[in-house]
């Protein structure tokens, strides 16, 4: 949450340990979201709602600018869930430091009916034309996913909903669940999580156990029946949209007033064995915080990295029309590779060498294509895009690359793949998919843009301004600080253009800073 000029960053840690488990309440500070400064926990457990876990939920900010907490907690060795609320200990503290748990907790328990153990994660509130706050609890009912709907007059007496807001059959436990609204007016400007009216539509996302992606759809809230209808725009389950295409889960957004924009946080876990994070000492990371909004075809959500990342940027290296025949690659020097920001734009003359694409092909299926058709496989038009995270001789690298086909219906299918299959020496039991996504671009322009964020264990990208996005986790070996390169390759036959490449060095932000 943004509060009093601060930013406020709350996640699940564990305080004595690189491995899951203990797990509070963790706190830090920003002016920016770039720089940081840790705090002690803001919640573990200490009483008899929480004393088994205090598990994910969300902030709101009440009217008279009072911040509160809304959590899971368990309550016992059977794992039922209840929700809890947090406030903080004094209003006057610019850090909000310490953070109390008064005694009518907990504030929700499970109705008859109701799964307990799968009744978790409540999210930011909002309030509808009747005055009244409204929240959702993810849940399951055997295997249909469900997004529990409650009711408040006064935040402390809360009423669930006859209907749930929305429920899809065969989704599994809902986690995590986000609703927010998003302007149909264009342009990047967010809204209050409240705002309603006809030129809003409203996100709904979910985190989804089953699969550990986070999927979302776009559709009407009707406030007065307190119901979601997404729009048939995209399938409603597991082969819909995702935020992500890779590492990404148990996502949160919030309304920044400061900005007018909405900021999405996501979590991307280890690629490794719990036995690395104890070696390292530490596991899980936030990806890079992405301003969210609706593309102007009405069918999806853009995200891109918040504009203060801008602020880490060093040296500067560029490239413009360079071409790139059948087996090339480029390195791109000047820039430290391990820690890098780069944004370029392919180009290409004509369409007419795109592969068919076989109709026996799942396009809900992008991760089994690319994991077939990888980076080295000759293509007509592509592959082709950026190594990251490159050995000098390619024995390792992390391939981040489109590849085009043409559908039978004289449509082209954009294909966008992060690659870790080929990102490490490493072998045993590290996690090394192909990630990829589907991309609903106009290729009229003929161009592709891409812009990837490296950072020695992460690389996360992002396609054609944000309509695609990847992140992967991968552990070179050999490519690593000083020996790491990045590369622009093309291993298709018809010749790409890097219209333009820059790329800069990262500096590293102010961890705990004064």
């Amino acid at each position: 949450m943004h509060f009093n000029g601060i930013y406020h960053l709350f996640y699940q840690y564990n305080p004595i340990g690189a491995v899951w488990g203990n797990i509070v309440w963790a706190h830090s500070i920003s002016k920016d979201l770039i720089n940081w400064k840790k705090l002690e926990p803001a919640i573990a457990p200490s009483i008899p709602s929480d004393i088994y876990g205090c598990w994910s939920g969300s902030a709101t900010v009440l009217p008279g600018n009072k911040p509160i907490i809304l959590y899971t907690g368990i309550i016992d060795m059977n794992q039922t869930q209840v929700q809890n609320y947090a406030i903080p200990a004094n209003l006057s503290d610019p850090y909000l430091t310490k953070w109390i748990k008064p005694d009518n907790n907990p504030l929700i328990t499970a109705d008859i009916g109701v799964n307990k153990t799968a009744f978790r994660d409540p999210t930011t509130a909002w309030k509808g034309p009747d005055g009244r706050w409204r929240i959702l609890i993810g849940g399951r009912r055997r295997q249909r996913g469900v997004s529990l709907l409650y009711r408040s007059k006064d935040f402390m007496k809360w009423t669930k909903a006859q209907h749930p807001l929305h429920t899809k059959a065969h989704t599994g436990n809902w986690e995590c669940p986000d609703f927010f609204p998003v302007s149909k007016k264009g342009g990047k400007l967010g809204l209050d999580t409240s705002a309603n009216g006809d030129d809003v539509i409203h996100v709904l996302k979910n985190s989804l156990d089953a699969t550990r992606y986070d999927y979302y759809t776009l559709g009407t809230y009707f406030h007065d029946k307190d119901r979601y209808v997404p729009d048939n725009t995209s399938d409603d389950g597991w082969k819909g949209l995702r935020y992500d295409y890779g590492n990404f889960y148990a996502s949160k957004s919030f309304f920044d007033e400061s900005k007018n924009r909405r900021i999405l946080w996501g979590w991307a876990n280890e690629s490794d064995t719990p036995i690395d994070d104890v070696s390292k000492g530490w596991s899980g990371i936030q990806a890079i915080p992405r301003t969210l909004w609706l593309d102007s075809n009405g069918k999806q959500l853009l995200q891109w990295p918040i504009e203060e990342l801008n602020t880490l940027r060093g040296s500067k290296v560029k490239l413009n029309g360079q071409t790139l025949n059948k087996g090339d690659h480029i390195e791109v020097n000047g820039i430290t590779a391990a820690q890098a920001d780069v944004e370029v734009t392919f180009s290409f003359s004509s369409l007419d060498k795109a592969e068919p694409f076989d109709p026996s092909w799942d396009m809900h299926d992008a991760q089994k294509l690319c994991s077939q058709k990888g980076s080295t496989v000759e293509g007509g038009l592509g592959p082709f895009g950026l190594l990251t995270l490159a050995s000098e001789k390619l024995e390792e690298y992390t391939p981040v690359f489109f590849r085009i086909f043409k559908a039978q219906d004289n449509k082209h299918v954009i294909l966008m793949c992060s690659d870790a299959s080929s990102s490490s020496l490493r072998t045993g039991s590290l996690y090394k998919p192909s990630f990829a996504g589907f991309m609903d671009v106009d290729l009229a322009d003929k161009k592709l843009s891409l812009r990837s964020l490296i950072d020695h264990s992460v690389v996360e990208s992002f396609g054609e301004g944000g309509k695609t996005c990847i992140l992967s986790r991968v552990y070179p070996t050999m490519a690593i600080k000083q020996d790491a390169h990045l590369y622009a390759f093309n291993n298709g036959t018809e010749i790409v253009t890097i219209d333009s490449l820059d790329a800069w060095s990262m500096n590293t932000p102010k961890i705990n800073y004064d």
